[in-house]
């Protein structure tokens, strides 16, 4: 059905398709808005969907199919990349990706302490030790000023995360990492489709890893993961690795592993690949409303780096009272969601590495304040307005 300029009765038009604002006087607002809806994309290419699952059904290739290798050369052209291939999940993206560049047992990787703990177990499970950086002060990637100091003999990479979307600040942490000859990995695993100076995420460094885990902005019905690689080396490394170590059946060069991206999972990213620069500009739509909405609120908002356009798989803002307004907007049946309410050196698991607080101040701070609010494809106004004008009446703002 083709788009149609919404009327100001028509309450559910996605804010991606508003050609003009809706007066909040002249909206409903509604009970209640889920923190993330997949239902709404499903059901806009549901026939489409049942038709490539049938597809590969009647084929019968479900392991490493036909549109496995279509998926890694589309999502590769769309990157800018010279190689895509696609693994289990992010995690062993990053794992798999730290392995194919070599970095292994003794050596160390930069990890910002603010992010999701996958980033980190992707570099102890390819036998190297996270070494933690703090993060800038909105929390949004690593700070370039506080890399150097970190680095020691045994460093091998840096690992920036395009935290929520938003592109880290690669122009620094590339020149530093030419200056000391290290591997730039990028975990792009909530970026897919975020822009750098007119680059894609995930085509900066020497590789990449996304995630196609079903909430991320490409989304899949389950797990998937890619690796992108500028170089041939890694690409056939990952190839090899990802399927027992195999170059050939029953032929083990490499103690590999079993994380393929399956051939359902594959169709089902084609065809959302189709609609995710639609998808991701409805959510830039929907920050840019919130943006407007909670501007007088005593709230900090993340702001983009210059020349980068972030695609917002989250929409997050830092609050001191961030656990009080939680509460309020549960109490509205507003969902929200907590990215992360712990930095990484004082989680259990690596309390060996012999941390404490106050450590990383930044990433502490950001932790105790940081609330993400809905966010997803076809997000109305009405509910944007809703959230906001919740979080407004919580701070008493008019």
């Amino acid at each position: 059905m083709k788009n149609r300029r919404p009327s100001t009765r028509d309450l559910r038009s996605p804010v991606g398709t508003e050609k003009r604002p809706v007066p909040a006087g002249n909206l409903r607002f509604p009970a209640g808005v889920p923190f993330v809806d997949l239902g709404l994309q499903h059901r806009e290419i549901g026939a489409s969907l049942a038709a490539a699952i049938k597809q590969v059904v009647e084929k019968g290739d479900f392991i490493l199919g036909s549109q496995t290798g279509d998926f890694e050369k589309e999502f590769a052209a769309y990157l800018g990349v010279k190689h895509c291939v696609g693994v289990g999940t992010g995690s062993d993206a990053l794992h798999l990706a730290l392995r194919a560049l070599g970095v292994g047992a003794g050596h160390e990787v930069i990890v910002p302490a603010m992010t999701f703990a996958a980033t980190a177990f992707g570099v102890c499970h390819a036998g190297a030790r996270p070494v933690f950086v703090d993060v800038s002060d909105q929390g949004c990637g690593l700070d370039p000023g506080r890399i150097e100091a970190a680095l020691t003999r045994k460093t091998r990479a840096i690992l920036p995360v395009h935290l929520y979307g938003f592109p880290a600040a690669m122009d620094a942490i590339l020149d530093l990492a030419r200056r000391k000859r290290l591997f730039v990995v990028e975990d792009a695993c909530q970026a897919h489709g975020a822009l750098y100076k007119g680059r894609r995420a995930g085509a900066l460094g020497d590789a990449a890893a996304f995630s196609f885990f079903p909430s991320k902005n490409l989304g899949a019905m389950g797990d998937g993961g890619m690796v992108a690689a500028s170089s041939d080396e890694a690409a056939s490394r990952v190839r090899l690795l990802r399927n027992y170590g195999q170059p050939a059946k029953y032929v083990h060069e490499s103690v590999g592993y079993n994380s393929r991206l399956d051939t359902v999972q594959s169709a089902i990213l084609r065809l959302k690949l189709s609609r995710l620069d639609r998808w991701n500009a409805q959510r830039r739509r929907a920050a840019g409303l919130y943006r407007k909405l909670l501007a007088s609120c005593p709230v900090t908002l993340p702001e983009p780096l210059e020349g980068t356009e972030p695609v917002y798989h989250v929409f997050t803002l830092l609050s001191e009272r961030r656990d009080d307004l939680q509460a309020f907007l549960k109490a509205a049946g507003i969902g929200t969601g907590l990215h992360y309410d712990k930095p990484l050196h004082l989680q259990r698991c690596f309390q060996d590495m012999g941390h404490a607080p106050g450590d990383f101040p930044v990433a502490e701070r950001v932790a105790r304040q940081t609330l993400s609010l809905p966010m997803f494809p076809g997000i109305t106004e009405e509910q944007v307005r809703a959230v906001a004008t919740r979080i407004r009446r919580f701070f008493a703002v008019r």
